[in-house]
């Protein structure tokens, strides 16, 4: 089974995801410019929002390139010595990840995505090999190759951490770590054509005197944009199920904070000086057993444009809805297990309105409910 979630989402000005000029993401797509939002961007806010965390029960997995400060605590913490923890941990993580930062041999060259069990199968590891990893230079080189050895059987091709089961990870130095991602996250781009603007400000210095210099304590312009945005993702249950070892609990509950985090979950860029909290106007879920993914972005190639009795929103929510209809009538619906929809416009849909339900609870039970079927038991919801 697949789950495929739609959301078209208006934002008031704002600059979520930055280039590296700080400008907002952008692209071209139907030969117009488009305000962007990369999909690492909202995979981070998804993973780090709190609805995501209290569906799953998890504690979320971390990315990072110190490994050694994360297997180094816990053993000072119990009495080992700094030189001895500093030497075990540095050995273990240039091991674990296969290639060392050059300039920082307490780095490893590339961002390590672990989860919290995964960390503490390293640390009970070390505490069963302590006295090999603390003798001398080549036992502690064979101890951390035989304990890294066991790492990558215990964690092939399975996880713990449900984003991490979600978003998958790659490791090149180490592709038996690898893990298939089992969420494909599009970049969400706006239905409308999109210009730059830019803010003009300054800072007034509150500690001046008659002596001073009148004027502005500083002076700066930043970018930003004001746009609505079509937002896709794609997730395959049976892949989640396989990366979390079989455990249809855990996928259900994943499931849960993924489809909860994601319509809850903004990107934090240029918040303190923007504020633009605005939850999604429409969202569309569909669970289908078996075909190709819809995408339905290409009901903004043509770009939407307000007009006197419609808002930019509700335009775009009635192209999504006509282009639904047309991959139904040439695809037909027969993959398509259920449909569920909820909406903050009052738009009359032509071919969703039987699909639409009165509050987000009842869409994700909908959508829930499909994936305990597909699980071969009956709902628990």
């Amino acid at each position: 089974m697949f789950i495929e979630l739609h959301m078209i989402q208006n934002f008031a000005p704002s600059n979520l995801n930055r280039d590296d000029t700080g400008s907002p993401k952008d692209c071209e797509f139907g030969g117009y410019r488009r305000a962007r939002i990369s999909s690492q961007c909202l995979k981070r806010a998804i993973r780090h929002d709190e609805l995501f965390a209290a569906a799953t029960g998890a504690t979320p997995a971390v990315r990072t390139r110190w490994l050694t400060r994360l297997l180094s605590k816990p053993l000072l913490d119990i009495g080992k010595s700094q030189e001895e923890a500093a030497a075990v941990a540095a050995a273990v993580a240039a091991e674990y990840a296969k290639g060392i930062d050059k300039k920082n041999p307490e780095r490893t060259d590339v961002l390590l995505f672990l989860s919290n069990e995964e960390v503490a199968q390293m640390g009970a590891g070390i505490l069963e090999r302590w006295d090999d990893l603390v003798a001398d230079d080549k036992s502690r080189a064979a101890a951390a190759g035989e304990l890294v050895k066991g790492l990558i059987k215990q964690q092939h091709d399975r996880t713990s951490a449900p984003d991490i089961a979600l978003f998958g990870r790659m490791l090149a130095n180490r592709p038996e770590l690898g893990l298939e991602a089992s969420c494909q996250v599009a970049h969400a781009i706006s239905t409308h054509r999109v210009g730059m603007e830019m803010d003009y400000f300054t800072a007034v210095d509150d500690v001046l005197d008659d002596s001073d210099e009148i004027g502005a304590g500083m002076i700066g312009a930043t970018s930003y944009n004001s746009s609505c945005f079509y937002r896709y993702a794609r997730l395959d249950w049976k892949q989640l199920v396989a990366n979390l070892n079989g455990d249809e609990e855990m996928a259900r509950k994943t499931l849960e904070g993924f489809l909860r985090a994601a319509v809850a979950a903004v990107p934090s860029g240029k918040q303190n000086s923007m504020a633009a909290h605005n939850p999604p106007a429409f969202i569309l879920a569909v669970a289908r057993r078996d075909g190709m993914g819809w995408s339905l972005a290409n009901a903004f190639e043509q770009p939407v444009a307000p007009d006197h009795a419609h808002s930019l929103t509700q335009k775009s929510i009635v192209a999504l809805d006509g282009y639904w209809h047309k991959l139904i009538t040439v695809y037909g619906d027969a993959a398509i297990e259920t449909v569920a929809a909820v909406s903050l416009e009052d738009v009359p849909l032509q071919h969703l309105q039987n699909a639409l339900t009165p509050n987000l609870e009842r869409c994700i039970e909908t959508i829930l409910q499909a994936a305990d079927k597909a699980g071969g038991k009956e709902s628990a919801v």
